[in-house]
């Protein structure tokens, strides 16, 4: 099965974008390690895209609503008060809408999402490897070559001190790109592990070779998994559950759903319930979680380090302010001037951009993915229109999605190059093969 996939998927489906499809490969696969060489690699990959499939690209409407998106962040820029700043910003945001238009043409078929995803978890293998030497084996370099061609950093015992970051700069980063692995790598786990036992005593008879791909599988979950506890970021922490929950639901496997929110639900209640019905609790749950989540562990946090303050002051510059907002970039010296301290964002990607940009630039954002996300679901409900062995690659996606939005509900990865790249990259993926499938059940009804 695996086999006959990987082939398939190493070949576009349509020729003439092939040398495209190899660009985007081989730039995904060195991407964790080297991304300034992946980025160039994807950006050829979508720039042939672009030259190949432009008239299909410009009648699509989804592209027309990033088009309007992207007129009125210039227009907020050119309102803001630091103007340069503001259009600094737009880098973070403009780039990557022409990446999401060029991927989400080029990627068509669940067998490239099957193997985008078996290429982010292979990729993910030795960057976590990265984190647990970090963590356990005093693991501490600088490697850089030619500055942007390869630019490596671990820092001693994590970042911050104790919590694993790996080549990441901060430990909540680090957490991010491990949910997205995990995520993936668990639904990639799932089908071989459905594979096997449908294939049933069969299995017997295959070589190590045939075998190798669910155990590499199964490590790379477990060993994500670990490295999303030792990240100690509860954003992870909360990701990863979600995750696990979701498959379980797909997968009808309620007494596992059931033994999760069991878990959750003890946890949580350790942490936050009234002082005996804590105390009992807290008998069995370990304190490196529940201290975590009510901030028992960091007792002495300055209140302006919280996210609550943060999302209000956010908020108080988008009433302020609703309809082009303060200018990109703006939120870290508003908040400096307000709180006497540095912070770079405010934890909720939406807030930021609802007080930077304003309330129609954010809502329009907000809407355009909003679209990518129920459309998967909606063709998930369409048995006809998705093959029975592809619905959970599918799936995969639809949830790493969610898992993306939720993450940027408590943090945000827009100012990571190695995340921002991958969120725009899954999210093109995913309304290329919607697009696609579209498309395909439009032409056979007439």
């Amino acid at each position: 099965m695996l086999g006959n996939s990987l082939k398939i998927a190493f070949y576009h489906p349509h020729p003439g974008l092939q040398t495209p499809w190899n660009f985007a490969q081989i730039g995904l696969l060195i991407f964790p390690l080297s991304p300034f060489v992946g980025f160039v690699s994807i950006c050829l990959a979508v720039l042939v895209t672009w030259l190949r499939q432009y008239r299909t690209i410009i009648h699509r409407p989804l592209n027309w609503g990033f088009a309007l998106l992207s007129v009125l962040l210039m227009i907020s820029a050119g309102f803001a008060s630091q103007k340069t700043d503001a259009f600094l910003g737009l880098f973070n945001l403009l780039p990557f809408f022409l990446i999401f238009v060029g991927l989400s043409t080029l990627i068509q078929t669940t067998a490239q999402l099957r193997h985008i995803a078996w290429i982010l978890v292979i990729g993910s293998a030795p960057v976590v490897l990265m984190g647990f030497g970090q963590m356990f084996w005093g693991w501490t370099f600088q490697l850089q070559v030619l500055w942007i061609l390869l630019d490596l950093a671990i820092a001693p015992g994590g970042n911050p001190p104790g919590r694993m970051a790996a080549i990441f700069m901060h430990a909540n980063i680090f957490a991010a790109y491990l949910a997205i692995a995990f995520t993936l790598g668990l639904g990639l786990w799932l089908e071989q592990w459905r594979w096997r036992r449908e294939a049933g005593r069969q299995i017997d008879n295959y070589s190590l070779c045939r075998r190798l791909p669910f155990l590499f599988l199964t490590v790379s979950v477990i060993t994500s998994f670990i490295a999303l506890i030792l990240t100690d970021s509860r954003n992870g922490w909360a990701i990863a559950v979600v995750a696990c929950l979701a498959y379980a639901l797909y997968q009808g496997w309620y007494m596992l759903v059931g033994s999760v929110v069991g878990v959750v639900t003890s946890v949580l209640l350790a942490a936050f319930a009234p002082s005996p019905v804590a105390q009992t609790f807290r008998r069995f749950v370990p304190a490196y979680f529940w201290a975590r989540l009510n901030d028992q562990m960091y007792p002495d946090r300055p209140v302006a380090l919280m996210r609550k303050t943060q999302w209000e002051f956010a908020w108080s510059l988008t009433q302020q302010q609703p309809w082009t907002g303060w200018g990109l970039r703006s939120f870290t010296a508003l908040y400096k001037a307000k709180m006497q301290i540095d912070l770079g964002h405010p934890h909720n990607l939406f807030l930021m951009l609802s007080a930077e940009t304003g309330l129609p630039s954010t809502l329009l954002f907000c809407g355009l993915l909003g679209w990518i996300w129920i459309a998967g679901c909606q063709l998930l409900g369409k048995s006809n229109y998705i093959a029975k062995e592809d619905r959970l690659i599918f799936f995969s996606y639809v949830v790493v999605v969610l898992v993306w939005a939720l993450f940027n509900t408590v943090d945000v990865t827009l100012f990571d190059f190695r995340l921002n790249t991958l969120s725009w990259l899954l999210l093109s993926a995913l309304w290329g093969v919607i697009y696609h499938q579209k498309n395909a059940e439009s032409v056979a009804g007439n």
